[in-house]
């Protein structure tokens, strides 16, 4: 458990325009690719502005959310998680628990991941797409959207993923993997107001880490990330229109020899009488790429800090930390 500390004074946090590394000249990629390295050994979140998807997609990815946490209890419990169905579904308030030893998130959350045909999800190694994705009914629209959104993700977690292997001083395609192994899964959040009431430490989002890679976030205006800040102190990532914000996984400190950070941060909604509402999309290789770190982070003596491992083993063990094996994932 980590105890509740409130955030300081605003600090920034970086915002990087993307818009040079689409450029077909490889000296202005590099100096996107040197931003987005200062970043990622600072604070491990960075604000991204000219990404690509437009602003009124990202308009509707949010009111598509509004619409979903609004259908009757009775509908989005009917699409509840199933172990065995695989981590796609409806997920209710108090399901998980983020910070280990805490009281459990006060968030309500909706997953899909890309889609599968039946003998792929059939053929799917245990923990990864086994399980289709389950869909509301009465909400016309909803799934295309929510799949135009994540083919846009798609493409922006590649692009990234190029600017992060040039940051390391690495070709720019050592990360890329057959496109239709890629693993991503987006996330709809409903975060109610901070009850006053909650029992002590007990947030929308206890303070974590992310599991995976890249993790990129669509929010409101309403406000309620906490990052920490490399300094120890926590601060706010104040929504800024148009912008996403990006953060790396544990995976990324695993690929860097720690390198990178995957920074601790958490949700409080102590906006009085709002509800937010974010959109988290989490990218990674595909569940079977193996993870070890790359060449130009190996120590000059003695092994790497941590041993290779898949991506599935990874996200595997983590499920299971803030789920329970025997939880709904």
């Amino acid at each position: 458990m980590i105890l509740y500390t409130p955030p300081a004074v605003a600090r920034p946090i970086p915002l990087i325009d993307l818009g040079d590394s689409f450029a077909a000249d490889l000296d202005r990629r590099r100096a996107v690719a040197w931003e987005v390295h200062k970043a990622c050994r600072d604070t491990g979140f960075f604000y991204i502005k000219n990404h690509g998807i437009p602003d009124a997609m990202l308009a509707r990815q949010i009111e598509w959310a509004r619409q979903f946490f609004a259908l009757p209890e009775a509908a989005k419990l009917a699409l509840t998680m199933d172990t065995a169905k695989g981590p796609v579904g409806y997920e209710p308030i108090g399901r998980q628990t983020l910070d280990l030893g805490s009281p459990p998130d006060l968030k309500e959350g909706f997953q899909f991941h890309r889609e599968r045909d039946a003998q792929s999800l059939g053929q799917a190694s245990e923990g990864a797409y086994r399980g289709a994705n389950r869909w509301p009914d009465g909400i016309p629209g909803f799934r295309q959207q929510m799949l135009d959104y994540q083919a846009r993700i798609v493409g922006l977690g590649r692009h990234l993923m190029h600017v992060v292997a040039l940051s390391l001083d690495l070709d720019e395609d050592f990360f890329a993997v057959n496109p239709d192994e890629l693993m991503c899964s987006v996330r709809l959040l409903h975060y109610p107001p901070q009850p006053k009431d909650a029992a002590v430490n007990q947030l929308g989002a206890g303070a974590h880490t992310d599991w995976g890679c890249i993790t990129m976030l669509l929010q409101d205006d309403c406000g309620g990330l906490e990052v920490q800040h490399a300094s120890g102190e926590w601060i706010r990532a104040t929504p800024m229109s148009g912008t996403l914000i990006v953060n790396l996984g544990d995976m990324v400190r695993r690929w860097t020899n720690d390198l990178y950070h995957s920074t601790m941060h958490r949700v409080c909604n102590a906006a009085s009488g709002r509800d937010r509402y974010s959109v988290a999309s989490f990218f990674s290789p595909g569940y079977s790429y193996r993870v070890e770190c790359v060449p130009t982070c190996r120590p000059e003596h003695g092994a790497p800090l941590y041993p290779p491992c898949t991506v599935g083993e990874h996200t595997k063990e983590m499920f299971e930390r803030t789920y329970g094996r025997q939880r709904a994932i």
